[in-house]
């Protein structure tokens, strides 16, 4: 029975063993297989990122030879050719450069790039703007003339300021302002008396009478004066646009950096310390985006008031040879261009587009087409404000947008229709704001938020999976993912930089930039370790994680109105709301220091020898400092009111200072400046005082104000001098008041009499140049008698120009915008 019992145990055991090894088997060829899936797709892997390196080596050796070319070309006097610059753009007209390159004249010192950082140990930025999500407040529109006999429309008047011959955007009526309203007598109805040399001119309707030399000769005021030989072209521009902008700073495989402020695109290479601007921008530029080829750029604009080119578009140019390829959005914006952004996974055959608008629309173009861009799709994309829109870099028709209380995933569907999926947050967790995007190697979304956390969004899908609590203290305002798969994370309160893993675990490298600097705006890779930061308070540092940051460009947080040229030396200060007194060299193009001085400043002036910088403030203060140590000499206060403006006089024995409270105070100066005693004050006028000039003798001071009053002073009793024509032969040292007899055809017709911020001529009083509330910067044969007279004028600023300056050797002008807050310096051609 047992043996039988054996035998059956022994039999069914054998049955069974056929299919346990056949299932033994095919569990190992599973296993196997799978061990060689997961090698195999590790190999994929590698394969494509070397692919990717490669592609990046191929685009880094294309735009080096184009970089190339353009140098050869500009050594040999020939245009630029961008042929091999854009291989995947269509091929545009033959068009000259629409900018200008400028590299430095002067050797710049080692020693003071250096030293940067300690300039602002001790500048601690406290003032910034109102509202990092509003725009820069908008300048009045201009006034046109009813002829074009008030500005040179010859060929020699074009500077490299002007617009690219691509199709620029045709405004609708500009919003927000209307011109003047023609006037029984505009300001070329001048009235000019033969008997006693005077000219009457009028402003805003009222007359001013000036008075020339005796000398004059008799001027007929239907008569054209010509513009003058000499042209101005853009050399340098300092500052940058980090207060309220986001992405706005990347690097190209040429070694510049682009980046943008006022109405200019600026590429800088920090190295070779040389700048080439793209110009072809009419009002505030808003956003940028580089193309995957690296060489195509696009840059979005707002809103104007130039009824020539008002509208808010974005224009797609090459960064080699500066050219316009095409102009997008003329017609559809309406505010401005919020954000950009080239398609990816295609080659960046699409662009994306917010609007400004209150709906905040999305629009999708095919910017390559001949008729230079066709808009495929566009949809309302939310009722908040957005702030980033990307493609995603492995899926097509994929766009990610995120701004305040959303982030939204949009597919293009092949109809060219838009749909939209929102993510999907925690209850507890969904933010204020999505303040930044970016994408891991894996095709994963990771945003970061204004409550500081770091959320990774699986790819393909609309909810979290994975989620990092506090990693910043405040906002994060950059995610940028780098060539090996390392993710930086960079806050706008907190100023740290940390550096994540590829699965976004923490490595504990991070770095902190110096709180004078602000907080980061943008983070962007550079070569090797380095990269490079935009701030919040207008400045770009570059460096790595472990040695630390310094300046690359510095600049201006608030209004700027503060403007001086050193007499001697190819140096100019700078003073603004932002409580910084700073002094540049036009050389090195660099700063020499910067200092908080806790005051917000209106106005800066040097002694005639150099020896002090006065500064004048909003309080009524004026404040003096000897340049070399930055030390506070002397602390004074007239008024309530802001100073206006400051002057020496040429014998240095005495210094004006003209208020907003109508008075001209005037000082005794001691001690090489460094003591200053009061003479008295200068009663009569009957509005603010705008401007001042000594004679050339010291004794005598011309000022205008408000309400356009010309009157004249004798400085040491501070009496007014009520006959102007007896100082008709009087030689001024400087020309900064715009009302006089030799600046009567600086004004435009039915011109107002505030629209002409400042006015200077050079030290060899040939060349006039002004400043005005239309953001240009005009240059006209001195004098200016004739009323009619033509001038070349530059664009470049997006915010009235506050003050105009000519270096101490006459081959520089320097100009100041106000609300735009950038220092322009031009060279003399």
């Amino acid at each position: 029975m047992e043996g039988n019992q054996d035998r059956e145990s022994r039999s069914s055991r054998a049955s069974d063993s056929p299919g346990d090894t056949m299932n033994d088997v095919y569990a190992a060829w599973h296993e196997m297989l799978e061990g060689e899936g997961a090698g195999l797709a590790a190999r994929v892997g590698e394969l494509e990122v070397r692919c990717a390196r490669q592609a990046e080596e191929l685009l880094c050796l294309r735009s080096t030879l184009a970089d190339a070319l353009r140098r050869l070309n500009a050594l040999e006097g020939r245009p630029p050719s961008a042929a091999p610059a854009a291989p995947a753009a269509p091929a545009a007209p033959a068009a000259p450069r629409n900018g200008s390159y400028a590299g430095s004249t002067g050797t710049p010192s080692r020693e003071l790039r250096i030293r940067q950082p300690a300039y602002r140990e001790t500048a601690k930025r406290t003032s910034s703007y109102g509202s990092s999500a509003s725009s820069l407040p908008q300048r009045r529109g201009p006034q046109h003339q009813s002829t074009g006999s008030l500005q040179s429309d010859s060929p020699a008047s074009s500077s490299s300021l002007s617009p690219a011959p691509s199709p620029s955007p045709r405004a609708t009526p500009a919003p927000l302002h209307t011109p003047h309203p023609p006037q029984a007598y505009s300001t070329h109805t001048c009235q000019y008396n033969e008997e006693d040399g005077s000219m009457r001119m009028f402003l805003r309707g009222r007359p001013v009478v000036l008075y020339g030399s005796s000398d004059q000769d008799a001027l007929d005021p239907a008569k054209v004066a010509p513009p003058p030989q000499n042209k101005l072209k853009l050399e340098w521009v300092y500052g940058y646009r980090g207060k309220d902008c986001r992405s706005n700073l990347y690097l190209l495989p040429t070694g510049e950096i682009v980046y943008f402020v006022a109405a200019v695109v600026v590429l800088f290479n920090v190295e070779e310390r040389c700048q080439r601007h793209y110009t072809g921008h009419t009002d505030d530029v808003k956003c940028i985006a580089v193309h995957p080829n690296k060489l195509i750029i696009a840059s979005g604009q707002c809103a104007g008031h130039d009824r020539l080119d008002a509208r808010p578009h974005v224009r797609v140019w090459n960064s080699v040879s500066l050219a316009t390829l095409a102009v997008l959005g003329a017609t559809q914006l309406e505010r401005a261009a919020a954000c950009v952004a080239f398609s990816r996974a295609d080659g960046g055959a699409l662009l994306a587009c917010v609007d400004d608008a209150p709906d905040h629309a999305l629009s999708v173009w095919d910017w390559q087409r001949p008729d230079k861009g066709h808009c495929l799709a566009e949809t309302k994309c939310s009722v908040d404000t957005v702030v980033a829109v990307e493609f995603h870099p492995l899926d097509r028709n994929q766009i990610v947008t995120c701004g305040k209380n959303h982030i939204a995933f949009w597919t293009l569907d092949s109809t060219n229709m838009l749909y939209k999926r929102m993510g999907v947050f925690e209850g507890r967790d969904k933010p204020k704001y999505v303040t930044c995007l970016g994408f891991n190697h894996n095709g994963d979304v990771v945003s970061g938020d204004s409550s500081g956390n770091i959320s990774v969004w699986a790819r393909g899908t609309n909810s979290v999976a994975k989620l990092l609590r506090g990693v910043h203290e405040g906002p994060v305002f950059s995610v940028a993912v780098l060539k090996e798969g390392h993710v930086l994370t960079a806050g706008g309160k907190d100023g740290r930089i940390v550096m994540f893993d590829p699965e976004m675990n923490p490595t504990g490298l991070e770095n902190t930039i110096e709180g004078h600097y602000g907080g980061v705006r943008v983070v962007a890779e550079g070569r090797g370790s380095q990269i490079f930061i935009g701030t919040t308070k207008n400045c770009i540092l570059h460096g790595d994680l472990e040695l630390g940051f310094s300046p690359a460009v510095l600049g201006h947080v608030d209004e700027l109105w503060g403007l001086a040229a050193h007499p001697t030396l190819p140096q100019f200060a700078t003073a603004g709301w932002d409580r910084l007194l700073q002094l540049w060299d036009g050389l090195s193009h660099s700063t020499v220091w910067s200092k908080d001085i806790d005051e917000r400043a209106q106005c800066c002036a040097w002694s005639r020898d150099g020896g002090v910088l006065a500064v004048g403030c909003l309080s009524g203060a004026w404040l003096v400092f000897e340049p070399a140590s930055r030390q506070l000499l002397a602390r004074h206060h007239d008024g309530a009111e802001p100073i206006q403006t400051i002057q020496y006089s040429p014998d240095n024995s005495l210094v004006a200072l003209g208020s907003r409270d109508n008075f001209i105070y005037v000082y005794r100066v001691e001690d090489d400046g460094a003591r200053y005693t009061r003479l008295g004050k200068c009663l009569g006028h009957s509005s603010y005082i705008t401007h001042l000039d000594w004679s050339e003798d010291s004794q005598y001071i011309r000022s205008n104000s408000g309400d356009y009053e010309l009157l004249f002073w004798n400085a040491t009793t501070c009496r007014q001098v009520t006959s102007a024509s007896s100082l008709r032969d009087v030689v001024w040292a400087s020309n900064h008041c715009p009302i006089t007899f030799t600046t009567i055809g600086v004004w435009p017709e039915n011109a107002d009499g505030t629209d002409i911020n400042s006015c200077t001529k050079s030290h060899d009083s040939r060349l006039a140049a002004t400043g005005d509330d239309f953001g240009k910067v005009k240059l006209f044969a001195y004098p200016v008698t004739q009323p009619k007279s033509l001038c070349h004028q530059y664009g470049g600023h997006s915010s009235h120009v506050t003050c105009v300056r000519f270096l101490a050797d006459d081959a520089r002008l320097v100009s100041a915008g106000g609300l735009d807050t950038a220092v322009m310096q031009w060279l003399l051609d």
